[in-house]
């Protein structure tokens, strides 16, 4: 008997703290991630793109995509029960540089893109990888 209160109880608090609002919500949130090409012209015809980004997390491989200035690569994920979805870019700076960063990680970001209509938003520029979480203030998060 004593061993079924060991289980029974902390299984039945943590289903319970599952119903309350805040727990609901952050557990069925979808997230909207948005890589936007901020990246100088330079010599590149504005229609031929400067910059590849190649986007995947463990389980979902979203592809290399070219990139034109002002385009926008978005895709959408949720949070895993254990909260530690990551998803993680490969960046290339035609003729220039390349980096690898962590556009999504779930432990880092589930609080911080939810000001902004659930959104993550990067901004690629000539000098790194810029965040913002209101689509105004932007912060520098990655160097080249």
């Amino acid at each position: 008997m004593g061993n079924l209160k060991n289980v029974a109880l902390p299984m039945l608090l943590a289903l319970s703290l599952l119903h309350l609002p805040f727990a609901e919500s952050l557990w069925f949130i979808n997230y909207h991630i948005h890589i936007v090409n901020d990246l100088p012209l330079g010599n590149s015809p504005p229609n031929q793109p400067n910059l590849f980004m190649h986007c995947k997390s463990k389980n979902k491989d979203l592809g290399d995509r070219p990139m034109v200035k002002g385009q926008d690569y978005t895709w959408d994920t949720k949070l895993n029960f254990f909260r530690t979805t990551l998803f993680f870019c490969n960046a290339r700076w035609v003729g220039r540089k390349s980096r690898r960063f962590d556009a999504f990680d779930g432990s880092r970001d589930e609080r911080r893109c939810l000001e902004y209509h659930n959104s993550c938003m990067w901004s690629v520029r000539a000098d790194g990888f810029y965040l913002s979480i209101n689509n105004a203030t932007w912060f520098k998060i990655y160097p080249w």
